[in-house]
């Protein structure tokens, strides 16, 4: 049967009650879900927090009048889970309830769910159908979806630049380049990715701290690679103040919330530090610089999505920012004096927005 403007409707609530978990739920997908009862929605709920119950069981919670699920519709954004984890599995608590129907925007990749979950929801006789909004799905998913399709966290780069193309003063000299509605944003970005990463000249000039302060959410995880272990251990990322991994060369013994994770010089880098962080059930990772690390993600092609922020100020000369071309450009919009652009990743073509 063809979607009608209300199945719309319900996944499009769903999908926006899914966002709801971004950087809660995490290393879990975000996942949203809404009942309804003869056009009527009589229950709706999210996945809040790792751990916690996900979506079906909260909106299943939010029904007053239980009866009515045997005749209910239930819109969910991601296939309920089959299996034990956390927590019980969503398609025994929807047969339990005895449901009548089931729409799913996205198949789960997981492989302890792959398909198991619709299977078993059939099995019992309710009726399931899927892939209703199912690119704006996978969007919202993105990160969970690399990573189990890739094996490896999904890559966001970000960086902040003048007007003539320029992130830094001479000599890696930090300047503010974006304006203060710009920082309150990439704390925002903070909070939804599971961790940062900078490069050692990066960690060395700007003694950045890596963490949350202008936005409500957790602090990620903080990556930055030291190849020959040249930070003084004054510096604020080997503070032990939040889970901090150090890639290096060297060796050295871990410490509370620092790891030192030994890499291999015959190796190429990043391949190495994207399966280490894959290993260790990191989804995502924001790379906050410096040029060398951005050039070199974007060169090899290990990135997903790269957020430019756009500054109207001259420098008139210092570190320039990367020059590799982007296409797929995704968004686009003003916040306060600056510009942001956001892409994502394509497979050919090469273009750029000309600097001002």
């Amino acid at each position: 049967m063809s979607a009608t403007d209300f199945d719309h409707l319900m996944m499009r609530r769903a999908l926006d009650l899914a966002r709801l978990g971004t950087g809660y739920a995490r290393p879990n997908p975000i996942v949203g879900c809404v009942i309804t009862h003869e056009g009527r929605v009589i229950g709706e709920g999210w996945h809040k927090r790792y751990g916690g119950p996900h979506a079906e069981v909260n909106a299943i919670a939010a029904v007053t009048e239980q009866h009515l699920l045997s005749k209910s519709r239930v819109y969910v954004t991601l296939e309920p889970c089959s299996h034990y984890g956390k927590t019980p599995p969503c398609a025994d608590l929807l047969i339990e309830k005895g449901v009548a129907e089931v729409v799913v925007c996205n198949l789960d990749p997981n492989p302890l769910v792959a398909g198991r979950g619709i299977a078993k929801l059939q099995a019992a006789g309710i009726k399931v159908e899927t892939g209703l909004l199912e690119q704006e799905g996978r969007w919202l998913n993105r990160r969970f979806f690399t990573f189990q399709e890739k094996q490896r966290p999904y890559v966001v780069l970000k960086w902040a630049e003048t007007a003539d193309g320029y992130l830094a003063g001479p000599y890696f000299q930090p300047v503010a380049i974006s304006g203060k509605l710009a920082n309150v944003m990439v704390h925002q970005w903070r909070t939804e990715e599971q961790a940062i990463l900078v490069g050692t000249r990066t960690a060395l000039h700007d003694n950045p701290r890596l963490n949350v302060r202008e936005w409500p959410g957790q602090d990620p995880t903080r990556i930055v690679i030291d190849k020959n272990l040249c930070l003084p251990p004054t510096h604020n990322l080997l503070d032990g103040s939040q889970p901090t991994i150090v890639y290096t060369y060297r060796e050295r013994d871990s410490t509370h919330n620092l790891a030192y994770e030994p890499l291999s010089e015959a190796n190429d880098l990043f391949p190495q530090i994207l399966h280490n962080l894959y290993e260790r059930n990191v989804q995502s990772v924001l790379v906050e610089g410096g040029p060398t690390v951005l050039n070199s993600l974007l060169k090899d092609g290990l990135w997903d999505e790269a957020r430019i922020i756009r500054s109207p100020k001259v420098l008139g000369g210092g570190v320039a920012a990367p020059h590799l071309g982007l296409t797929g450009l995704r968004e686009q919009f003003a916040l306060g004096d600056d510009e942001v652009f956001v892409y994502q990743r394509q497979a050919q073509g090469r273009a750029i927005p000309a600097r001002s």
